[in-house]
């Protein structure tokens, strides 16, 4: 697999690679909020019944995301994989770099998709029926305003074009955010709890878009798409509000720390979120192998380029910055031991 298909997380496969039990490493791979929700005990009837519609999940996202135009899916992955296949094929604006799930799923369904930079798209914006942003993007941290999307959104929906808007890492900047102008034709956008609020595993994720758009990806979904437990942890969490407004406080300190941080070592991140930031520079697998051999495990990607998500506690805090500290010395010891060339 390319370094581009690589997917955050992949703890087994690193233990075994680097000959490290998997519990001696400290993840920075996925971008996951180390401080997740804290999920509580569940009543028995989350996992003795069928889920069902009515059980406060719909009116609890509709209250966090403003607008009741909405499905529960298992995880945006299940919509990023299911909106091709729901019209003909296409021309298709990607923006680029971003998650490479976007474009394998455009792709598989037969759509021809263009993998452009964000200016490229403004320019040629009218070449394409269905436009895909993400926003902030992953894993440049490269955001959009809401008029830029609202201008592009008007200008596809016009011709029957949609405008997709991955927003699995705006939690924290909501009013940044156009889920409430989704019911909005060719308007779709795209949310998770996987990663502001640390529930990858729990797989919910909710397609945002006009009434006819939702049910024709509902009928493809069919019944019990997302499990019970999960449907109750996931109303539970979009419901705590209190703890929402600690995470939105204390996400971007985390973040302008590990900016800092990795400033501090001479890695200036080229940009980032307030859940992970990103360094484009020619030896960044270099870095991520040096930390690798340390147990430590961050996002490579072949631009060449790397991401580092948010440590936990104070102890990976430190453990980065040692290991950061020991890489720039061997590095220069390197440099400094190289012969001169002759004149």
């Amino acid at each position: 697999m390319s370094a581009e298909l690589f997917h955050g997380g992949r703890l087994r496969a690193a233990a075994q690679r680097y000959a490290t039990p998997r519990e001696q490493w400290l993840d920075l791979s996925t971008g996951i909020n180390p401080h997740g929700w804290p999920v509580p005990a569940l009543p028995a009837e989350c996992w003795q019944r069928l889920p069902e519609e009515g059980d406060g999940l719909e009116q609890a996202a509709a209250a966090y995301y403003g607008t009741a135009q909405l499905l529960a899916v298992a995880g945006s992955q299940a919509a990023i994989q299911l909106l091709p296949q729901l019209r003909p094929p296409c021309r298709v604006a990607l923006l680029a770099p971003a998650y490479a799930e976007h474009a394998r799923a455009w792709r598989a369904a037969g759509h021809q998709v263009h993998e452009l930079a964000s200016d490229a798209i403004a320019a040629r914006l009218d070449e394409f029926a269905v436009v895909v942003v993400l926003n902030p993007n992953n894993p440049s941290g490269e955001r959009f305003t809401p008029a830029q999307l609202c201008d592009w959104q008007a200008r596809l929906a016009a011709r029957g074009g949609w405008l997709v808007i991955d927003e699995a890492f705006i939690d924290a900047t909501p009013a940044q955010s156009l889920a409430p102008h989704c019911g909005r034709d060719g308007l779709i956008v795209l949310r998770s709890l996987g990663k502001f609020f640390g529930l990858a595993g729990v797989r919910v994720g909710f397609l945002l878009a006009w009434p006819a758009l939702l049910e024709a990806a509902r009928q493809r979904l069919g019944p019990w798409s997302v499990s019970g437990p999960s449907r109750e942890v996931a109303r539970l969490a979009l419901a705590d509000v209190e703890w929402q407004q600690r995470m939105r406080a204390a996400l971007p300190r985390a973040a302008a720390r590990l900016q800092q941080l990795l400033r501090d070592h001479g890695l200036a991140p080229s940009g980032g979120s307030a859940l992970f930031q990103w360094l484009r520079r020619d030896d960044a697998l270099l870095w991520h192998e040096a930390l690798a051999q340390r147990a430590i495990l961050t996002r490579p990607f072949e631009t060449p380029a790397v991401r580092f998500g948010l440590p936990g506690s104070e102890a990976e805090w430190q453990r980065l910055a040692t290991a950061l500290h020991e890489i720039n010395s061997e590095l220069t010891n390197n440099r400094e031991s190289r012969p001169c060339c002759a004149s």
